[in-house]
């Protein structure tokens, strides 16, 4: 998935940055921030799209999550790298706490649009399409 490394990248670089200028960063290497970013990404595209190759090669009824929440899991890539660099956790609601543990810094995507705008008519087109399967195999959409 080409736009996750940019994601990536791009949430840890304004986390570590906001961070730089709002407290005493002193030590804060960019440039290693940078490269770990980098490397994260990847790893994170890489995670991503096995994730998304398995769930659309599921039968759709066998199909256990979304490619938003796919997403949603590849987190902890930046939130790693942002800890490493000794960014404190952001304060965040009970609701985002509980619901998304592993992010410490509020990345976590709202929509696929949030990770890029180039992927909201997949989403809506994936949404779609997996709607009409559902009806046409069940005789109504699903729950």
């Amino acid at each position: 998935m080409a736009v996750v490394p940019d994601w990536v990248e791009r949430e840890v670089d304004r986390i570590v940055g906001a961070w730089m200028a709002t407290g005493p960063a002193g030590g804060v290497d960019r440039v290693a921030v940078r490269r770990q970013a980098e490397e994260a990404g990847r790893r994170a595209a890489a995670d991503v799209a096995v994730g998304l190759q398995a769930l659309l090669a599921a039968d759709l009824d066998a199909q256990w999550t979304t490619p938003l929440e796919i997403i949603r899991a590849a987190v902890v890539y930046p939130t790693g790298v942002i800890l490493r660099a000794g960014v404190p956790p952001v304060v965040r609601s009970s609701f985002e706490e509980e619901r998304f543990p592993d992010d410490a810094y509020g990345l976590t995507p709202a929509s696929l649009g949030a990770v890029d705008p180039s992927l909201v008519d997949p989403a809506r087109a994936w949404g779609a399409a997996k709607a009409m399967a559902h009806k046409a195999r069940h005789g109504r959409p699903p729950a």
